[in-house]
Parts: C-alpha cells; structure tokens; sequence
C-alpha cells in the first residue's frame, strides 16, 4: 500500500474500534431489555463479541505502526450513557432505529476497510474486515426484525425498563390530542400498557370513540377495560370496543375463553408451544403472551411465541 493510503486505513480502524465500544455498551443496556433467557444470553454473548472485536481492531492497529485512540472510545463509552438516558423519554423503537444506524455504520466502514486492506494487500486486515462484516450483517438483520417486531406490535425480543416505559408514556401523554379518534384510543392504550395506571372508567352513554377516552379516570384497570368495552358495544360504539379488547389482549386480561388457541389453560408446554407456531396473526401471539406473562410465565411458550413473531417480521421485512 502506497505511504499516502496508510493512514486512510488507520483512521478508518480506530473510528471503528471506538464505534465498537459503544456498540459494546450499547449491547450491555440491552440485556436488561431482553424478554426472554434465550434472548438476555444472546445479548450478553453480542456484548463479548464486541470487546473482542475491539481487541482485534487494536491489534490490527497497532500492526500497521499506529496506535489506538484511547480517548476516543472513552468518550463513545459517555456518549452510549448519555444516549440511554435520552431514550427514556422517547419511543422505544427510535432508540432500536439508533441502535440500527450504528450498526450499518459499523456494516460500512468495515466494508470500507476490507476494500482498503485488500488494494494494500494486507491479508490479515482484510480477514479481520471479514469477521466485522459477517458479525454487523448479522445484527443488522437481527434488529430490522426486533423493529419489526415492534411495529407489529410485540412480543419483540426486547421491551422497554419499566422506567423507560413510564418516561415514554409520560411524553406521549404530554403530546396527546385533546380530541381522539379511534387511532388515539389505540396510542392511549398503549400508555396503559407502559405505565400501568390505574383507570376507571372509560365512557358514558353514547360514547363515541372520542368521548371514551376522554372519560379516563382513577380506578382498577383491568375491571375499566372489561367494563369500558362491554358497554362500548352495548351503545354501538364498535371501533372503541375493538381498540379496548385490543387494550385487554395486550395487557393480558383476556379470559381463556377469548384467547386464540382454544383449551388453551389445559395444555401443557410443549402443545402450547406446538399450537403458538401454527398462529399466524401477530395480534393472536401478543394475547397469547400477555396472557402467559400475566398467569403461568412459562419461559418456553414465551420463547417459541417471540420465534413465531420473528419468523412473521423477518418474513415482512425480507430479512
């Protein structure tokens, strides 16, 4: 490699070992995000995988006669903290958007890397090139899938801290419409779903879409959801209705009756888990899962629901 490309390599190398290290934290954060064991062992062996690859970028550096930026990645590392403290207070899917970015950062520049090792010939680097863009694919698509999760509504592989659901839910609360529609019912439910509150009553009669979320108040919410829709239906206020069973199936307290898969209490895991891989809709796994994680919390159908989910994600997404 010519004297003048050398440096254009070692720039590239130690802007990706500090990307690395706040991929490595940003990794660490999400652990405690993870739905299931499955997930959390996943994430914590992504986060290994991480201090490992900044080890080999160091390396790699330090090769070809330069050496590591240690502020750098002492700054990245502050910067991840600040990032986790930002995304308390926004949706939770913007922050797995910023996650994503990095990741094609790093999908990038590896790629960038490997193309100037290779007109440099140096083999080792465009090896280790290999590895960063096998490993950044491979999250670049795990996390298109956990987004895509999210816009179908859940279970994704990851959910929010209870502390970043109720900062997100107070924003979202902040910016709510005075008027609603049905859609407004929907993003009111979903702050139910973060925060928990307790609500007690959501309409009067001849309430419309509109006048029963306005009627919000203090009392149990699971008696004001079952309550709100039954009465919804009784003054024909159909598209309420269906947003409040949307309300009970996410928060997981639907009947057993009203869930997807039929007998479903009487089975045991591995049927539960067989019936959970023939759903198709996402609606139908999220009831199932809120229904689980609010009675049995059997890991094993949580898990093969979130498998089932992804397959579906993936399968939107492409990926």
């Amino acid at each position: 490699m010519t004297e003048n490309r050398i440096p254009a390599l070692l720039t590239q190398l130690r802007t990706l070992h500090e990307l690395t290290h706040a991929e490595t934290q940003v990794a660490e954060t999400r652990v405690a995000q993870a739905r299931t064991e499955a997930v959390r062992k996943e994430l914590t062996e992504n986060a290994e995988n991480c201090r490992i690859r900044a080890v080999a970028i160091e390396e790699a550096i330090r090769d070809l006669g330069g050496l590591p930026d240690v502020v750098g990645p002492f700054l990245g590392r502050a910067a991840v903290m600040v990032k986790t403290l930002t995304e308390q207070a926004q949706p939770f899917d913007e922050a797995l958007l910023s996650d994503l970015a990095l990741e094609h950062q790093l999908l990038d520049r590896a790629r960038y890397v490997k193309a100037l090792a290779t007109a440099g010939g140096h083999r080792s680097v465009v090896t280790l090139a290999d590895r960063l863009v096998t490993a950044h694919t491979a999250t670049v698509e795990w996390l298109t899938t956990v987004i895509a999760e999210e816009a179908l509504g859940g279970p994704a592989a990851l959910r929010r801290t209870p502390f970043q659901a109720a900062a997100g839910a107070a924003v979202r609360l902040v910016n709510a419409p005075v008027t609603w529609s049905t859609r407004g019912i929907d993003r009111a439910i979903d702050v139910a779903r973060s925060t928990r509150p307790r609500i007690e009553s959501l309409l009067s009669r001849g309430a419309h879409a509109g006048d029963v979320a306005a009627r919000t108040l203090t009392a149990s919410r699971d008696a004001a959801l079952e309550t709100a829709e039954r009465v919804s239906r009784r003054e024909g206020a159909d598209g309420a209705a269906d947003a409040l069973h949307r309300a009970r199936s996410a928060t997981g307290v639907l009947t057993a009756e009203e869930l997807p898969i039929r007998d479903y209490d009487d089975l045991t895991v591995p049927k539960a888990v067989a019936a959970v891989k023939d759903l198709t809709e996402p609606a139908d796994i999220r009831a199932i899962v809120a229904y689980e994680e609010a009675h049995k919390d059997r890991h094993g159908v949580i898990s093969a629901a979130q498998t089932r989910l992804a397959a579906i994600a993936q399968d939107v997404v492409g990926v």
